[in-house]
């Protein structure tokens, strides 16, 4: 209120300097004209107090209308209309437009209520006419389809340097990208996925297209509800085209979806726990039982992964143990097992006194010879060997002993004699076995 009532004191001494002034003077002037045809009307107009009513008359007039006019002002308003659509006129199938803005902001003006109507009615936003203009550089105007010609508007951006290029095709072939596949069930896997087709087209700036390293399907995991064994139908599944460091480049995409088919499988293979103890007893103790609280384990994953494995393999410490122990073990998933049926499991060893077995008799078998020899014990003596088998009683009355075997290692060993390191083992992880005599002769000839 003080800068309006500011602003009309202004008004009033401008119009009083420029106007009343004036006025009055031309009253006086008027007057003197007049003093000889009437001296009624001259002393009237003579007094003083009559020229200030007067001059207040005109003032009231005046300032009036100014204030009509600065109400007028003061009521304008303004509002912003942000990110409308800008809508570009042109033959889409036969050119790209690079340059336009997707959006621009208007700003109306007007006063409030003009500027309600006009939020009543619709318009078609901003648009550009690109009709006619060839390939190559261009300015263009943007313009706003107001509906009230009494309110003033301004775009921003109002204008646009734009490129435009012919629209060239070209089929690519299609693969397919599998999104979130780590939230996939660990026992289930992606088997096979078939795609309604095997290539598309790209449509774009001939530059682009050579920007485009491949096309892909890009099937999201988390798109798809209750994941269970079998073939699973999708549709709209998105395309997008990248270039060759992985970026998404802007081209045309026909069609713009495709439908897949995929096989969910869950490989599964039933295996026993192989236990073997790890470290030496306590002198003159062995072991008489293993046990477990899951003999087998069903383990997930590749097919081609689980048909190498035969056993899963679990370690135990027995180092110094002097009696009978329990084991809360942590099973480890094999490389290339997505996942296991038991995560851990319980072992209990029991201990028993240590007795001591000669198996006698056994043949040596060599191992790891050279392609085109042979090889021979020197003497009868070199030919077999006798072992000697730790443990508990009971384990070893219950010994097959046809099932110890002794070898030698014969990797890099060429033709001649020499004495070799003897290894005797057998399959019961409770006894352990040792030859008698630990080194043999043999002789390693070619075979001819």
């Amino acid at each position: 209120m003080k800068k309006i009532s500011n602003m009309i004191k202004r008004i009033l001494l401008f119009f009083d300097k420029w106007l009343i002034t004036p006025i009055t003077k031309g009253i006086l002037s008027f007057t003197d004209f007049t003093k000889n045809n009437g001296k009624e009307l001259e002393k009237f107009l003579n007094k003083k107090q009559t020229l200030i009513v007067l001059s207040l008359v005109f003032a009231f007039v005046i300032f009036f209308i100014v204030d009509q006019n600065s109400n007028t002002l003061i009521n304008k308003q303004a509002e912003v209309l942000y990110n409308r659509p800008v809508i570009a006129e042109y033959n889409a199938e036969a050119y790209v437009i690079e340059g336009l803005p997707t959006t621009a902001d208007i700003t109306l003006i007007g006063s409030k209520s003009q500027l309600y109507i006009a939020r009543q009615y619709p318009n078609n936003g901003v648009s550009v006419d690109l009709t006619g203009l060839k390939p190559g550089s261009h300015k263009v105007s943007l313009k706003y389809n107001q509906s009230l010609s009494s309110i003033n508007y301004k775009i921003d951006p109002s204008t646009a340097t734009i490129v435009i290029y012919e629209k060239v095709p070209e089929t690519r072939e299609l693969d397919y990208d599998i999104l979130h596949q780590d939230h996939l069930d660990r026992k289930l896997s992606i088997d096979n996925i078939d795609l309604s087709r095997n290539d598309v087209i790209i449509k774009g700036a001939e530059y682009k297209l050579k920007e485009v390293a491949n096309v892909k399907a890009l099937i999201d995991i988390d798109n798809i509800s209750n994941i269970k064994a079998g073939n699973i139908s999708l549709s709209d599944i998105p395309l997008i085209a990248y270039d060759s460091k992985g970026q998404p480049v802007d081209v045309e995409i026909v069609p713009e979806t495709v439908e897949a088919t995929i096989k969910v499988a869950s490989p599964s293979k039933e295996v026993e726990l192989e236990i073997t103890p790890v470290g030496d007893l306590a002198f003159g103790k062995s072991i008489k039982e293993i046990t477990s609280s899951v003999p087998k384990v069903t383990l997930y994953g590749d097919q081609k992964v689980l048909d190498s494995i035969t056993k899963l393999p679990v370690e135990i410490d027995v180092t110094d143990l002097t009696e009978s122990k329990e084991y809360n073990i942590n099973l480890k998933k094999p490389s290339g097992v997505r996942d296991i049926s038991s995560k851990t499991v319980n072992i209990k060893v029991v201990l028993d006194d240590v007795v001591t077995k000669e198996v006698e008799g056994i043949g040596i078998t060599p191992t790891n010879l050279g392609a085109g020899l042979k090889v021979q014990a020197v003497s009868e003596a070199d030919s077999k060997v006798t072992a000697i088998v730790k443990g508990s009683s009971d384990v070893i009355t219950s010994l097959d002993e046809s099932s110890i075997t002794a070898t030698i290692d014969l990797k890099n060993y060429t033709e001649g004699e020499y004495d070799v390191e003897l290894t005797v083992t057998g399959p019961d992880v409770r006894l352990s076995y040792e030859s008698k005599t630990k080194r043999v002769r043999v002789r390693i000839y070619a075979d001819k």
